[in-house]
């Protein structure tokens, strides 16, 4: 018996309610999953130059907060890396490297390492120059001390800012403590200034020694026992040339001793 047109109309009606009914039914667990998908986290490398290009711009008095939150990260991210090795210094400055690959003109970064045996462990120092200008510069390092294939991170400090960074342990360590130099050059009106810092690591911690700033076209070297450092004095180099005299220039040379650094002579050496 041939169906009337209106019951045709009402079946092919269900039939449509029917697949839209299914079509929605089908579609609500992949837009639940699309809904409660969770927002992915920047990696490291993102997070610190995200951090590192708000400093552009930015006057170095002014960028604690900022650099304080990129030394958490990097500080943070280098103990996880060293908690079960002992890395040699280049693998420490090349994970440095990988955790600043994000960072792009104008900021830019230096790391700077060394890894040396003491007591039977290893220290290892794990830094970096952050800059962003020609004189907004900031340096931080942290020591971790390395025993049994473990590195345990025991200090994290900040060397002079506005200058570049280099480390020289001291050849023969005359004391309990380790000692090791940092030291760095800033852009002065007419020759670069020398800043030098003296270190100890008992282990524990890190202390100062001995420290000095803006020696004027300063120039450094350790022996095993003595630091001899050359320089200008500005205003005496200023007033000869301005009369076209040879201006003088000086040596000091210090001993180390068990109590740090003492000065043990100047004298004035030709130009």
């Amino acid at each position: 018996m041939e169906l009337s047109l209106s019951h045709r109309v009402t079946k092919l009606a269900v039939k449509a309610c029917v697949g839209v009914l299914f079509l929605t039914v089908g579609a609500l667990p992949v837009a639940a999953q699309k809904k409660s998908k969770p927002a992915q986290t920047p990696d490291l490398p993102s997070q610190v130059n995200a951090l590192a290009q708000q400093l552009y711009g930015m006057h170095l008095d002014e960028s604690g907060p900022i650099s304080e939150q990129i030394q958490k990260l990097v500080m943070g991210h280098m103990q996880q890396w060293m908690a079960d090795r002992t890395p040699s210094a280049v693998e420490a400055r090349r994970e440095l490297e990988n955790v600043f690959a994000a960072i792009r003109y104008p900021i830019f970064v230096a790391p700077r390492t060394f890894a040396e045996p003491w007591k039977g462990g290893n220290v290892i120092v794990a830094g970096y120059t952050l800059g962003w200008s020609d004189f907004d510069r900031l340096n931080i390092f942290g020591v971790f001390d390395n025993r049994d294939g473990k590195s345990r991170l025991a200090a994290v400090t900040s060397f002079t800012p506005r200058t570049d960074m280099t480390f020289e342990v001291i050849p023969s360590q005359i004391a309990e403590e380790f000692w090791f130099f940092a030291y760095g050059n800033r852009l002065g009106k007419s020759q670069l200034r020398l800043s030098a810092a003296l270190y100890a690591f008992n282990g524990q911690g890190v202390k100062l020694l001995w420290e000095t700033r803006d020696v004027y076209d300063g120039k450094m070297r350790i022996d095993r026992d003595k630091v001899t450092i050359r320089f200008l004095k500005e205003e005496e180099y200023a007033r000869e040339l301005a009369h076209r005299r040879k201006p003088p220039r000086y040596e000091a040379t210090y001993l180390i001793t068990p109590g740090g650094l003492v000065e043990i002579m100047q004298k004035e050496i030709p130009f």
